[in-house]
This record gives structure tokens, sequence and C-alpha cells, in this order.
């Protein structure tokens, strides 16, 4: 497969512009004309590889950075939001596309938010009894879908907060990882904590400054949820000035974000950044080894993993999701190219679907997406007993993944022919917009292509796709 070419020039001119250099003097840093470089900036032309190299050699850039990121994610966006019947005359061309992700980001994510509130304005009508008589009955984005939104553009990786984590999980100075030393945090702080709670999961009263957990939950999801508090109350200071740079439309986005943001710190006060990417490595990405090492579930470990992005000492660009059983994305992340549907389902043929068949069992595949990009594929299942017979058990299935030219690195792949093209299974993101013609598993047909229906004849589908 050909190489494909780097057009970056917001990201080029973005760096410029932080360094205060003119075009003239960036050119000449560079190695390259004063037209060439004007060329690269407006996506006229790809970026050269003498280029690259300068802005490493010079800048200390990280080149990583010019190929996957925000336009990836905007392209995939705006790929389902073509594929929606109110555009009539189909979609632009996929070229297109990408040129708006690269060249003008703000109004793809202008474009990007009318379709979301448009689609929300239908989902209103459709319980048009609800808001009847409501004062404010404005359209405003999902407070849950504006904070997704804000960790996936984020890379999921959130520099300020994880490098705070990391200094207070640092062992030179009484790092506070296990559950013992925790507690003593909050006891210093005047916290009372209480192992024997029934019907919350955490519950903090800070009338009597007590905190309360749950007896029943396992040892990792204890000590991540005494790490949760103690995020909330030691590093307010952080987490509000945080989240006044994400500027959420609503104080419910506000809010669900600041939950994300104390999440984020305990899991990385848990698993600190450098020790764990150093852990990572060592044990080739053995979930269970480093679930071991460190005190944390399968789970958490593999989250962690796909937050491993920090400028100048990246790990493994992995995808991380957790599905329910009913095929429905709970969690997703993606530091790869590949982009989940952002409406329904994932592809039925991923394996991340087959993980409830064989609980306690790791899942492998060798998958290619339609654009052509392989992957190496981790999948299992997860269940979330309450402690009780009576009590629900929440099931999940988790997917963590990687480019397969990363595979070599996971112990996982080991024994897999990553070179042998007939190994890798066709999966897709979501039928809305897969461009497979003759999937066996397709559930409705692609919105941006045009059927052919025969009554004599049959196929795979019962229609053709063209």
């Amino acid at each position: 497969m050909a190489t494909q070419k780097l057009y970056a020039g917001v990201k080029l001119r973005e760096t410029r512009t932080k360094l205060g250099l003119t075009q003239k003097a960036f050119a000449e840093k560079l190695g390259v004309s004063l037209p060439y470089l004007n060329q690269m900036e407006n996506n006229k032309r790809p970026i050269s590889t003498g280029a690259v190299l300068a802005l490493a050699q010079e800048f200390g850039f990280d080149v990583t950075t010019l190929s996957i990121g925000d336009s990836e994610r905007m392209v995939s966006d705006m790929r389902e939001a073509f594929a929606d019947p109110v555009f009539t005359d189909g979609p632009p061309p996929l070229a297109d596309m990408r040129l708006a992700a690269s060249n003008a980001p703000a109004l793809t994510r202008a474009f990007l938010d009318l379709h979301r509130a448009y689609r929300q304005s239908h989902e209103r009508l459709a319980s048009l009894d609800e808001i009847l008589g409501r004062e404010d009955s404005r359209i405003a984005p999902s407070p849950w879908e504006e904070v997704r939104d804000f960790f996936h553009y984020c890379d999921n990786y959130i520099d300020a907060v994880d490098r705070a984590a990391e200094r207070v999980a640092d062992p030179e100075h009484g790092g506070i990882t296990s559950q013992d030393r925790a507690t003593d945090a909050l006891n210093a702080l005047g916290i009372q904590v209480d192992f024997q709670g029934d019907t919350v999961l955490r519950g903090f009263n800070p009338v009597t400054r007590t905190l309360t957990l749950s007896k029943f939950i396992s040892p990792p999801t204890r000590r991540f949820q005494l790490l949760l508090q103690l995020a909330f109350l030691t590093q307010n200071e952080l987490l509000e000035a945080t989240l006044d740079l994400a500027r959420f439309q609503t104080e419910e986005a506000r809010e669900i974000a600041k939950i994300g943001l104390a999440n984020y710190f305990a899991g990385a006060v848990l698993l600190p950044y450098h020790a764990f990417l150093n852990a990572a490595r060592e044990t080739r990405h053995d979930l269970e080894l480093l679930a071991a090492q460190f005190g944390a579930s399968v789970e958490q470990v593999a989250h962690r993993l796909s937050t491993l992005q920090r400028t100048g000492a990246k790990g493994v660009p992995f995808y991380f999701v957790r599905v329910d059983q009913a095929g429905t994305i709970t969690k997703r992340h993606s530091a790869t190219r590949l982009q989940f549907a952002r409406y329904g389902g994932a592809c039925p043929l991923w394996n991340v679907h087959r993980a409830f068949e064989t609980p306690g069992r790791f899942l492998r595949q060798l998958a290619q997406t339609p654009d052509g990009l392989k992957y190496f594929c981790l999948a299992r299942d997860v269940s979330k007993p309450a402690g009780s017979f009576k009590a629900p058990v929440r099931r999940y299935a988790i997917g963590l993944g990687c480019e397969v030219k990363h595979a070599e690195h996971l112990v996982y792949a080991d024994d897999f022919d990553v070179k042998n093209d007939r190994a890798f299974e066709p999966i897709g993101v979501s039928c809305r917009i897969c461009e497979r013609p003759n999937c066996h598993q397709r559930s409705v047909p692609p919105l941006e292509a045009r059927l052919k229906v025969d009554h004599n004849a049959r196929g795979i589908l019962p229609y053709e796709i063209q």
C-alpha cells in the first residue's frame, strides 16, 4: 500500500505562530523555500520529510501529533453526519471532508455542532409532551455528549491533571497508591473512612466528614474510590481551572466533566504515568501482570493504556472501548485512526461482541477496516457483581487494540502471522457509513450509496450496493 501523504497545514501554521516566527524565518529553519512553506501551510502540498525532521531537530516538536489528531476524528464524525437522510444529495467527497477538517477545523466543529443540535431537536419533538409549557425549550447540546467530546478531542490525556497525579503518586515522597496510604491521607484531612457501607458504592458526608464505601466492592475499586474522594478534596482548584478552560455550555456538563476529571486523577495516581509506561513496556502490555503489579483491575489498566499520549513520552497508541450486552458503547476513546460510531452500536464482526460468549478469556483478532488499515484487537468480558444474590450483576466487554505495526510490542500477538493478509477479518465502524458491499452482518444499507433491487435474485443481502 502506498504511503499516505501528510497534510497538516493548520498545525504547521499554529506551531510557527506559537514560536513567534515569520514565514520567512520559519522556512529558513525548516530548510524549505518561502513559497513551499506557504503551500504546506495551506495544505496545497504535503509536509516534506525534511520539514518533519527539522521540526523535531530544531524545535523538539513531537511529529507524531501531525498524523493523528482532531482532523481524523472530525472526518469520522462528518462521515456519520453526512450519512443522515436529511442530506438528500449525498455526502461530499472524502477528500473534501479531509480538506475541511485540516484547513477549517473551527468551521467543521460548527457544522458538527449544528447537526448534533438538529438531531436533538428531533428527539425533543418525539417527546413533545415533555417540553410543552417549559419556558426554556432552546436546543442545547446533551451534557453527556458535550463532556464526551471534550475528552475525545483532548486525546483523553489531560496534561496538568496527569502530572499532578504523578506527583502525588511519587513513592519518594510517600506515594499514596495503596489503600492504607490513601486512607491515611484522608484521615490527615479529618476524614473518617467506613468500609461497611451497603447501599451506595461511595458516599461522603461533608457535615460529619465521613466517607462510606461499600463492603462489597473489589480492592481495586476501593482504592480507586478513595483516590477519587481525595481528588475532590485536594485538587479542586486544579479541576476548576481545567473546567474554566473547557468552557462548557451548561452547568450540568461542567459538573459531569468534574467527575470525569476527578476519575482521571484517581486513575493517574493509581497508575502513575512514567512508572506505568515503563512497566507496560517491560511486560509487553500484559494486562494481568500490570493489574497485579499496580493493584488495579484489568479494565483500569486497559483504559489507562489508551491515555499514554504525553508529548515526548508516548506509549503505544491504543483504542479502548467498553460495550454492554446490547452492543451499546458506554466508554470509547481512540489514540489510533480507528474512530467509533457516534450513533448506534459497534460493528458486529468485531471480537469485542464475542467476549460475552467466553467469560474470563482474552479474545484476539486481526482486523482490517474499510480504509485499509490493519489492527490487532484484544477483547475480554468484565463482570461487576453487586455483592448479594438479589443484586444485579453488571456485565460489559472491553476492547483494546492498536495498529498492527505496533503488535510486536504486545505479548498477545506473539503467535500471530501479521504479514498474512488473509488472516485479517474485515470490520467496519457503523453500517450506516461502512462501504463494504457484501457484508453478511449488515443491518442497514449505507446511506451514502445507491441500491439496486432485483426481485428475481437474492444474494447475501436483498439488495446490491452500488
